[in-house]
């Protein structure tokens, strides 16, 4: 599977400056970095989150962090955020690999969170729908196509955090 249609058209529409890289298969978000030699700092790891009642939501972190849940509630005003199922995931994000989706909310009709330190980035690079390619692109570009909301997401301690 190539970077996937959805976004491709979408990426190709706005006339957006991207490069694609493969690599050999990865599925983790450290793994991904290191087959694509780019900085877990710059790689972008998406989670998709729920709220019974309130639809769904997009959470983008640098490949390197975890996801600070209680920061993320406040931010977004949902109290009761949890990590999207498997089998949700699937319905959600039809043209994707699981796990592999782009950060791209607007794709799939959910809005998207970036953690700031992203944007200090002078570029990032995300899965392409698959598992074994990255987009890579400036982040303003990314910023200008995704109009993510930003905040401080990223949290080292465990106990208040969610991984990959």
């Amino acid at each position: 599977m190539a970077v996937n249609d959805r976004l491709k058209g979408y990426l190709d529409q706005e006339r957006a400056s991207y490069e694609t890289v493969p690599h050999h298969e990865a599925f983790t978000a450290h793994d991904v970095a290191a087959e694509s030699h780019v900085p877990e700092r710059q790689l972008a790891k998406v989670l998709a989150l729920e709220e019974e009642g309130n639809g769904h939501l997009m959470v983008v972190l640098p490949a390197e962090c975890r996801l600070d849940l209680s920061a993320l509630r406040h931010a977004a005003g949902r109290r009761r955020l949890s990590l999207v199922r498997e089998e949700e995931m699937r319905r959600l994000f039809p043209d994707c690999e699981l796990g592999a989706m782009p950060p791209f909310g607007q794709l799939y009709g959910m809005p998207v969170y970036v953690d700031a330190c992203l944007s200090k980035a002078p570029a990032i690079a995300f899965q392409a729908g698959n598992h074994h390619e990255v987009v890579r692109m400036v982040y303003a570009e990314y910023a200008r196509l995704a109009k993510p909301l930003l905040g401080e997401f990223c949290t080292h301690e465990r106990e208040k955090s969610v991984s990959e």
